[in-house]
Protein backbone atom coordinates (compact mmCIF):
# COMPACT_ATOMS: atom_id res chain seq x y z
CA UNK A 1 0.00 0.00 0.00
CA UNK A 2 1.17 3.54 -0.87
CA UNK A 3 2.03 6.24 1.74
CA UNK A 4 0.88 9.36 1.99
CA UNK A 5 1.23 12.72 3.81
CA UNK A 6 -1.43 14.71 3.10
CA UNK A 7 -5.25 14.27 1.72
CA UNK A 8 -5.40 15.95 -0.63
CA UNK A 9 -1.97 13.71 -1.55
CA UNK A 10 -4.26 11.09 -0.92
CA UNK A 11 -6.87 11.49 -2.71
CA UNK A 12 -4.95 12.98 -6.57
CA UNK A 13 -2.83 9.52 -5.55
CA UNK A 14 -5.91 7.27 -4.98
CA UNK A 15 -7.51 9.42 -8.51
CA UNK A 16 -4.48 7.94 -10.67
CA UNK A 17 -5.08 5.07 -9.27
CA UNK A 18 -8.65 4.41 -10.50
CA UNK A 19 -10.64 5.27 -7.82
CA UNK A 20 -12.04 8.63 -9.54
CA UNK A 21 -15.79 8.29 -7.97
CA UNK A 22 -16.83 10.36 -4.87
CA UNK A 23 -18.41 7.97 -2.54
CA UNK A 24 -20.72 10.55 0.32
CA UNK A 25 -22.00 8.43 3.49
CA UNK A 26 -25.07 8.17 4.47
CA UNK A 27 -26.40 7.01 8.13
CA UNK A 28 -27.20 3.10 6.91
CA UNK A 29 -25.29 3.21 3.63
CA UNK A 30 -22.71 4.86 1.01
CA UNK A 31 -23.98 6.89 -2.14
CA UNK A 32 -22.20 7.11 -5.34
CA UNK A 33 -23.26 8.26 -8.76
CA UNK A 34 -27.16 7.76 -7.74
CA UNK A 35 -26.98 4.35 -6.62
CA UNK A 36 -26.78 3.37 -2.61
CA UNK A 37 -24.76 0.65 -0.85
CA UNK A 38 -25.24 -0.95 2.08
CA UNK A 39 -22.42 -2.26 4.22
CA UNK A 40 -22.20 -5.60 2.12
CA UNK A 41 -22.25 -4.45 -1.14
CA UNK A 42 -18.28 -2.55 -0.83
CA UNK A 43 -15.26 -3.45 0.18
CA UNK A 44 -12.47 -1.24 1.53
CA UNK A 45 -9.63 -1.43 -0.36
CA UNK A 46 -7.15 1.11 1.53
CA UNK A 47 -7.08 3.19 4.30
CA UNK A 48 -5.48 6.45 5.21
CA UNK A 49 -5.40 7.97 8.35
CA UNK A 50 -4.28 11.57 8.59
CA UNK A 51 -3.85 13.65 12.06
CA UNK A 52 -3.83 17.19 12.56
CA UNK A 53 -0.42 18.34 14.17
CA UNK A 54 -2.42 20.78 16.66
CA UNK A 55 -6.42 20.86 15.62
CA UNK A 56 -8.58 18.04 16.05
CA UNK A 57 -10.63 19.02 13.05
CA UNK A 58 -8.07 18.40 11.12
CA UNK A 59 -8.13 14.50 11.56
CA UNK A 60 -9.78 12.58 8.61
CA UNK A 61 -9.29 8.76 7.19
CA UNK A 62 -9.50 8.82 3.39
CA UNK A 63 -10.99 5.54 2.59
CA UNK A 64 -10.32 3.82 -1.36
CA UNK A 65 -13.46 1.83 -1.96
CA UNK A 66 -14.70 -0.87 -4.99
CA UNK A 67 -18.78 -1.79 -4.83
CA UNK A 68 -19.81 -4.98 -5.57
CA UNK A 69 -21.30 -3.65 -9.06
CA UNK A 70 -17.66 -2.15 -9.85
CA UNK A 71 -18.15 1.70 -9.02
CA UNK A 72 -14.10 2.78 -7.43
CA UNK A 73 -13.75 5.74 -5.63
CA UNK A 74 -13.00 7.49 -2.39
CA UNK A 75 -14.65 8.51 0.74
CA UNK A 76 -13.18 10.90 2.48
CA UNK A 77 -14.57 11.68 6.75
CA UNK A 78 -13.54 12.92 9.79
CA UNK A 79 -12.87 10.96 12.63
CA UNK A 80 -13.56 11.74 16.40
CA UNK A 81 -15.22 14.60 16.85
CA UNK A 82 -15.62 15.47 13.46
CA UNK A 83 -17.15 11.92 12.51
CA UNK A 84 -20.30 11.94 10.28
CA UNK A 85 -22.82 10.00 12.15
CA UNK A 86 -23.21 6.42 10.68
CA UNK A 87 -25.36 3.41 11.66
CA UNK A 88 -23.54 0.83 13.60
CA UNK A 89 -23.29 -1.36 10.64
CA UNK A 90 -21.73 1.42 8.19
CA UNK A 91 -18.75 2.24 11.42
CA UNK A 92 -18.06 -1.54 12.04
CA UNK A 93 -17.05 -1.78 7.68
CA UNK A 94 -15.64 1.47 8.20
CA UNK A 95 -13.17 0.95 11.10
CA UNK A 96 -9.68 1.55 10.87
CA UNK A 97 -9.10 -2.36 11.10
CA UNK A 98 -9.47 -2.84 7.50
CA UNK A 99 -5.91 -0.65 7.13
Amino acid sequence: MQSYDTVSEAVNGLKKRGFELDFNLRENCLVCQGNTFAAHEFSIVEVHRFEGNTDPSDEAIVYAIESQNGLKGILVNGYGISSEAMSAEIAEKLSIRHA
